[in-house]
């Protein structure tokens, strides 16, 4: 008997089972996989047939990295602090990150690495350390660095932006070529009716009279303005005689001193009085060595004397722990002349 009603029991979970399933497709039977031909009962316009609108993705790593903020990316560093070192050769429980942007893959001398790392890169370019830094696990499977990752693209564009200045040579990254829009039809040139035609003489005759007149008039002030010609090609020609840095700023792309900038505004503004952990740089060719007001100078830059030219600040950005011995300023130089002279006119113009 004990038998029979286990059996009972089951057939009897089993017809029950089979009563809900008839019951739930008679109420959500949608016609798929039994021969039905059903239509849709109705369809969600999306506004386009195929396949979905293009998600936007915001800017590129480039363009962010291009526009990073060292100051924004030094206080992401603080999170890296408990394991690696700014300083050249001083590996801790990482490797030192002292020029790492660019630098090959596993090369800290003194380290030692888990191996993982040179299997997957060989250079760290700032996109490969986006990848790294994003999820340090999934890019290196084995790495031994137990940093959970920064997700945010543009916090990992800042943070190497800012180790990217630890040693003064920046790397440069080509951003990709925005899609170029199509320019606008040109509207064709209306055609000249024969009366305009006939019209056009005595139009250019009234253009020779006004051009006649403003010649005249600007003849006036001619010698005037030659006198201020031969003044400032005078002062050219002094400036020339004094240095021949000056002559590379002139020619040097302002726009490419406004890439290099991004290692000094971390310390620096352009602003007139904003001081930060370095002076303001505004107005800084042809200013007083050590003359901003509120900012507090070592003794090392109170002590010099003379203003700052173009060859002064060549040699102070070059190298500025041998120009002025002493001196709190952190920054190691910019090893190209190319760089410093861009920069120099990069503050020239925006003080201008």
């Amino acid at each position: 008997m004990t038998l029979t009603k286990v059996v009972g029991a089951f057939c009897g979970a089993l017809l029950i089972f089979l009563l809900g399933g008839w019951a739930a497709e008679l109420i959500y039977h949608t016609g798929g996989g039994h021969g039905d031909d059903h239509q849709q009962a109705y369809v969600i316009e999306t506004g386009n047939d195929e396949g979905g609108a293009e998600e936007d993705t915001g800017p590129s790593f480039e363009e962010l990295f291009v526009a990073a903020d060292a100051g924004k990316g030094e206080r992401i560093f603080n999170k890296c602090k408990a394991c690696h070192q700014l300083e050249e050769g001083a590996n801790g429980t990482g490797p030192y990150l002292y020029g790492v942007v660019g630098r090959d893959v596993g090369s800290a001398e003194g380290f030692g690495y888990s191996g993982s790392l040179s299997a997957v890169a060989d250079v760290w370019t700032p996109q490969n350390l986006s990848a790294f830094l994003e999820n340090p696990a999934g890019y290196a499977p084995g790495t031994t660095m137990g940093f959970a990752g920064v997700k945010d693209m543009e916090d990992r564009a800042n943070l190497i932006a800012f180790l990217d200045q630890t040693d003064g040579d920046t790397y440069e990254v080509e951003v990709p070529a925005a899609a170029e829009e199509e320019a606008p039809a040109e509207e064709p040139a209306e055609e000249t009716t024969d009366a305009e035609a006939s019209e056009a003489p005595a139009n250019d005759g009234a253009a020779a009279e006004d051009a006649a007149s403003d010649e005249a008039a600007s003849q006036e002030p001619a010698s005037d303005e030659a006198a201020a010609e031969e003044a400032a090609t005078e002062e050219a020609a002094a400036d020339d005689s004094a240095g021949g840095f000056a002559d590379v700023v002139a020619a040097a792309d302002p726009a490419d001193g406004e890439k290099v900038w991004r290692q000094c505004r971390a310390c620096h503004k352009l602003e007139d009085g904003a001081n930060g952990v370095g002076p303001h740089m505004a107005g800084i060719v042809g200013r007083e060595i050590g003359s901003v007001e509120g900012f507090r100078y070592s003794n090392a830059l109170q002590e010099l004397d003379g203003t700052w030219t173009a060859d002064e600040l060549n040699a102070w950005l070059e190298d500025p722990k041998a120009y002025a011995p002493g001196n709190k300023m952190s920054f190691r130089g910019l090893r190209k002349e190319e760089d410093r002279a861009a920069l120099i006119a990069y503050m020239q113009s925006a003080a201008e």
